[in-house]
């Protein structure tokens, strides 16, 4: 009998391939789109299809994955956001998500995955649920900011003119508070876009996620947290869209506060025309009467005919005056 050998050469297993989790296409080429399509076996929409606003054309299933399309926000560290169309693709245990510009609620949701601060990433499921997360945190930050911004502006429009060491009445200080309220104008204007455009994402993130928890596919079923978290989502959005919707109303009422004071500025300029126009009408009708060629006018022989002309002018002028500033309209 020959002895077996003490030992054997041990045999060979080839690990299984990993799957990704995510693929992030950011403005991606043709070459990259045809790899996922077929890696996944879906068809990844274009630029044109993902600007659609239809909700069909946003929220649809196809070949057995979510198709998921949102505004989301570019730019908002300014008062001109770049709105720009975000996919999420679901397929599986893969998030597929093709966009057009680089949000920063991306980049931070990668930094926070690498360094692990409790992220969990095991679905596409969860990143994307990560994603949306960070994307209205940021939301709510611009919310906060333009917050503190809408009520500096308020106190400027509302402030006081008095007592600054100067006087109200000059020109060029008119023209100064003028130029003033034109700039408040702008700003009032660059705060309204930014919060129509935050508000449109909110609601392009709240029909998502209510698109996401009621779809039903066979063979998922989202577990206790993925469902408390998703519920989060919506409260947050929900929230959120209101605290907008609240902002965009201090943001019409001090627009028309501001135009309100113009209006007033420009009525008292008229005003101040109006009271020179009327202290100055019967002095000219003295001017008038004695400037007339006739030959029975026993003023125009009196040696104090020519003073009392001019009394009469300055008395004129100043009583129109004088009643005016009794009765409070200068």
């Amino acid at each position: 009998m020959t002895a077996a050998p003490a030992t054997s050469a041990p045999a060979t297993v080839a690990k299984p391939r990993a799957v990704p989790v995510w693929h992030d296409l950011v403005s991606p080429e043709l070459r990259e789109t045809k790899l996922v399509e077929a890696s996944l076996g879906i068809a990844v929409p274009t630029r044109d299809e993902m600007e659609e606003i239809e909700l069909s054309a946003r929220l649809y299933q196809e070949d057995g994955a979510e198709f998921m399309t949102m505004t989301a926000l570019a730019g908002l560290d300014g008062d001109d956001p770049v709105k720009t169309p975000v996919t999420f693709i679901l397929k599986g245990n893969t998030l597929v998500t093709v966009r057009y510009a680089d949000p920063k609620p991306f980049a931070a949701f990668v930094a926070r995955a690498r360094r692990g601060n409790g992220l969990v990433c095991s679905s596409g499921e969860t990143v994307m649920l990560g994603l949306l997360e960070a994307i209205i945190d940021r939301m709510a930050d611009v919310l906060e900011r333009c917050g503190n911004e809408i009520d500096a502006v308020s106190r400027e429009v509302f402030r006081s003119r008095k007592g600054n060491g100067k006087s109200a009445g000059t020109s060029g200080d008119k023209d100064k508070s003028s130029r003033d309220l034109e700039g408040l104008i702008e700003q009032i204007g660059r705060k309204g876009d930014l919060l129509t455009a935050t508000r449109e994402s909110l609601v392009s993130i709240s029909r998502l996620v209510a698109y996401h928890a009621a779809l039903e596919i066979p063979g998922r079923k989202a577990a206790k947290d993925t469902r408390q978290r998703i519920k989060l989502l919506q409260r947050d959005a929900t929230s959120l869209g209101d605290h907008a919707q609240f902002l965009q109303g201090k943001i019409n009422f001090l627009l028309d506060a501001t135009l309100g004071l113009i209006n007033l500025e420009q009525n008292q300029i008229i005003k101040i025309f109006t009271v020179a126009s009327v202290a100055f009408l019967p002095p000219t009708l003295v001017a008038s009467i004695y400037g007339m060629n006739f030959q029975s006018m026993p003023e125009l022989n009196w040696a104090i005919g020519y003073p009392m002309a001019l009394g009469f002018m300055v008395l004129s002028a100043l009583l129109p005056f004088l009643y005016f500033r009794r009765r409070g309209w200068l």
